[in-house]
C-alpha cells in the first residue's frame, strides 16, 4: 500500500499483494469503492505519524504486507504497525510525536459518548460529520450527519466538527468506516492543534469487555481495536494519542442514565436517521428503547410490532448482539411479556438479582486509562455509578461462557 496526503486529501494505491475485499478488526468484510477520501477542515500541517495513523485507519483492512508513506515517520509508529499488524511500514526518520497534554472526546452525540464527555467536563468535541464524495454516489441519503453536527453544536462545549467522505471508501456492506477508529481521523490531524494527548471514545462494558454485537459474543480482555495493550492501542500512543475509555467498565444502562441525567440531555441522540427526532422505527431506536424503558422503569414505547421487519432477529433465538442489555430490559421494562420482545423471555431466566452487575462499574476498565485522565475517571466511577464487587466482576469475566456463578450479593466492592 503506497499512501500520500495532499493537504487534508488521502490519496492510497494498491500493491500486488493488497486485496479489494478485505477485513476489519473485528472480523467484519469490507470492500473497497475508491482510492480517494478527504478530511477537511483539518490543518496542512501535523506530525507525520499523525497523518499515518489517520491513513491506517482508512487502509488498514486492504494493506498485507507493506505501507509506504509519502514522508518519514518515527520507528515507534512503524514498530507499533509491525508488531500489531505485520506490516513493514516506511520510510522511518522523524522524531516520536511527544503527548499532548490535553484529553478530546469523540462525540457522537449518542448516549455513550455524552456520558463520556459527563466524567470530563473540561474536554474539548470532536464530532465526525459525513459528507458527500465528489466522485461515489450517496447510496444511504437517509443518514443524517447535518442533524447530528447541529445538535453537537447546541452542547456549549469547546467543538471541532471534522466533514469528512471517507465512509465512501467502502463499496460493501454499505457507506462506513472502513475502520471504527476511522472516525478518530479528524481528531488526529487536529492532535498537533489541540495539544492532544488523548482521544475518549463512549465504548462501553459490551464493546470492550464482552465483544460487542458481531465478532466474539464472550469476555475478553484482549478486545482487538479497544484494548490500550492492543494492535490499535499501542498505534495510537505510539502517535502520542492514547485511547481513553471513560465508560469502558460500565454497561449500556449506566451510560443511558448518565445521558439522561447530564447537562447534554437535550442534544442526546442516537438514532442516525430522524430529522426533528428519533425516527423510532430503525433498529438502533428499539434497541436504545429496551434501555431507556428499563432504566426509567416503564412499559416499552415503540411502534414495532411482531410482525415489523424490524423484529425478525427477535423472532429467532440467541445469541443477540447486546445481550447483555437485552437481559437487563426483560428484568425491568413493565409487560416486556406484552411485547415483541415476548418470545424472548422463553430463552432467559433474567432478574433484577441476576443483572444487578450491569448497574455498577468494572474496575480493570478504570486502570487501564492512561494515568492523566485515570483519577477523575475512578472518582466519578466511585461516587455516581459504584464498583462491581468481587462476584460481581466474576460475571462480567465469565460472560459467554457455561456455568458462570451464582447471581452476585453485593459486599465489598472490589479493589
Amino acid at each position: 500500500m503506497r499512501v500520500s496526503w495532499d493537504g487534508g486529501r488521502l490519496t492510497f494505491r494498491l500493491d500486488p499483494e493488497d486485496e479489494i475485499t478485505g477485513r476489519a478488526a473485528d472480523g467484519h468484510p469490507v470492500k473497497l469503492a475508491i482510492n480517494t477520501c478527504t478530511v477537511h477542515d483539518v490543518p496542512d500541517e501535523a506530525h507525520p505519524d499523525l497523518f499515518a495513523v489517520a491513513a491506517w485507519t482508512v487502509v488498514a483492512p486492504w494493506t498485507r504486507r507493506r505501507i509506504t508513506f509519502d514522508r518519514a515517520v518515527s520507528a515507534d509508529l512503524a514498530a507499533a504497525l509491525h508488531d500489531g499488524w505485520g506490516i513493514e511500514a516506511g520510510p522511518v526518520g522523524a522524531e516520536p510525536r511527544p503527548a499532548g497534554r490535553r484529553l478530546a472526546i469523540s462525540y457522537s452525540g449518542g448516549a455513550d459518548s455524552v456520558a463520556a464527555a459527563t466524567i470530563y467536563p473540561e474536554a474539548p468535541f470532536v464530532h465526525f460529520k459525513r459528507v458527500s464524495h465528489d466522485r461515489v454516489p450517496n447510496r444511504w441519503p437517509h443518514y443524517r450527519s447535518d442533524v447530528l453536527a447541529d445538535l453537537a453544536g447546541k452542547t456549549g462545549r469547546e467543538l471541532s466538527v471534522v466533514p469528512s467522505d471517507l465512509e465512501f471508501t467502502l463499496a460493501e456492506p454499505r457507506p462506513g468506516y472502513p475502520e471504527h477508529h476511522a472516525v478518530a481521523a479528524g481528531a488526529l490531524l487536529l492532535a498537533d492543534r489541540l495539544d492532544l494527548g488523548g482521544l475518549a471514545f463512549g465504548y462501553e462494558l459490551g464493546s470492550r469487555w464482552l465483544g460487542g454485537g458481531r465478532y466474539l459474543k464472550r469476555y475478553t480482555p484482549d478486545n482487538p481495536m479497544w484494548a490500550p495493550h492492543g494492535a490499535w492501542g499501542r498505534l495510537f500512543a505510539s502517535a502520542g494519542v492514547h485511547i481513553v475509555l471513560p465508560v469502558g467498565g460500565v454497561s449500556e444502562a449506566v451510560t443511558m442514565r448518565l445521558a439522561l441525567e447530564s447537562d447534554l440531555k437535550d442534544q442526546v441522540r442516537w438514532c442516525l436517521t430522524g430529522a426533528t427526532g428519533p425516527c423510532r422505527t430503525c433498529a438502533k431506536c428499539l434497541y436504545k428503547e429496551l434501555i431507556q424503558a428499563a432504566v426509567e422503569r416503564r412499559p416499552l414505547d415503540t411502534p414495532i410490532t411482531a410482525d415489523h421487519p424490524r423484529a425478525a432477529k427477535w423472532l429467532r433465538p440467541p445469541p443477540y448482539g447486546g445481550q447483555e442489555m437485552v437481559e437487563y430490559g426483560l428484568a425491568r421494562v413493565p409487560g416486556i411479556e406484552r411485547t415483541l420482545f415476548g418470545g424472548v423471555m422463553h430463552h432467559f431466566d433474567a432478574t433484577e438479582e441476576s443483572t444487578t452487575w450491569l448497574d455498577h462499574c468494572y474496575p480493570p476498565a478504570i486502570e487501564e486509562i492512561a494515568a492523566p485522565w485515570r483519577g477523575r475517571a475512578a472518582a466519578f466511577m466511585t461516587s455516581e455509578v459504584g464498583l462491581m464487587t468481587r462476584e460481581e466482576a466474576l460475571r462480567v469475566e465469565t460472560w459467554g461462557t457455561a456455568g458462570g456463578p451464582a447471581p452476585p450479593s453485593r459486599k465489598n466492592a472490589v479493589k
